[in-house]
């Protein structure tokens, strides 16, 4: 809903907005998400697992093709070859697809775990859905204590089971545990950087702005905005850092997915033409 009001490029009435997540085949790890969109479930018997007036506002595309397991399975990858999802935090259109990949191991911030179990106030009910996570006790949780560096952010460098090219960076604001997810790849890092902010502009622009549609949703789901703003400001310097080999992109912008979907795609032709 919006168009250009939502997501900034869109004609019209309608805009479009994404749920970036990433899939990263390991040589000795399997399969490593980062976060997983909606579910299986969730594309099929939405009520009850969805925050109704979420999902009447953003309009989510039921299609079941679109899960993260189907993807997958078009890739020839089976739900067991998933061993670890990393996860930015548990809203609910982030973590719907954890129980379709029940043997996973799942990497989150101690704080949002706890907030997440709390469900305390309306925010908390709307974004938190139990029923989206299956079996908790394969949680892998990390607090202050577990942090490093990481090109000047607190980091959790080393994740349990997984190779040192992944990292938690603490990002707290849209929600308490609120975190970015790090990926290190033969072009440089990624920063997944999650809800941090959901449009570019927010930190490519000069000055920095906002669709006011997407604003106004940033808004309402911020756990708390000053400090909402003040990640978004450690982000865009990390962003514009001439010296930083990172690459940084959000959840919800689709300009930004189709500009990673193509270097992704790049990168992949580099490496079966280096392998050919």
């Amino acid at each position: 809903m919006g168009g250009a009001l939502m997501d900034g490029v869109s004609p019209g009435t309608i805009g479009r907005l994404t749920c970036h997540c990433l899939a990263v085949e390991t040589a000795r790890h399997g399969v490593v998400l980062v976060d997983t969109g909606l579910g299986m479930r969730d594309m099929l018997r939405p009520t009850g697992r969805l925050p109704w007036l979420n999902s009447a506002l953003l309009r989510f595309r039921y299609d079941p093709e679109r899960s993260m397991l189907r993807h997958l399975t078009r890739l020839g990858l089976h739900p067991r070859d998933v061993r670890h999802i990393v996860m930015t935090h548990l809203d609910f259109d982030h973590a719907g697809g954890l129980v379709d990949f029940p043997q996973a191991t799942v990497h989150l911030m101690q704080a949002e775990a706890q907030v997440a179990r709390a469900r305390e106030g309306v925010l908390g009910r709307a974004r938190y859905r139990p029923v989206q996570w299956g079996d908790t006790q394969r949680w892998r949780t990390y607090g202050e204590g577990d942090l490093g560096d990481w090109y000047g952010l607190g980091a959790v460098r080393q994740l349990d089971g997984l190779p040192q090219g992944f990292a938690l960076v603490p990002l707290p604001g849209h929600s308490a545990g609120h975190a970015g997810v790090a990926v290190e790849t033969p072009r440089g890092w990624l920063l997944h950087a999650g809800d941090t902010y959901f449009n570019r502009a927010e930190i490519h622009a000069e000055p920095p702005h906002c669709p006011p549609g997407s604003a106004a949703y940033e808004a309402a789901m911020a756990w708390s905005g000053p400090l909402v703003r003040a990640q978004q400001r450690r982000v865009r310097m990390q962003a514009r850092a001439p010296d930083a080999p990172v690459m940084v992109f959000c959840t919800h912008d689709p300009v930004e997915f189709v500009a990673l979907s193509a270097w992704t795609d790049g990168q992949q032709a580099t490496a079966a033409a280096a392998a050919a």
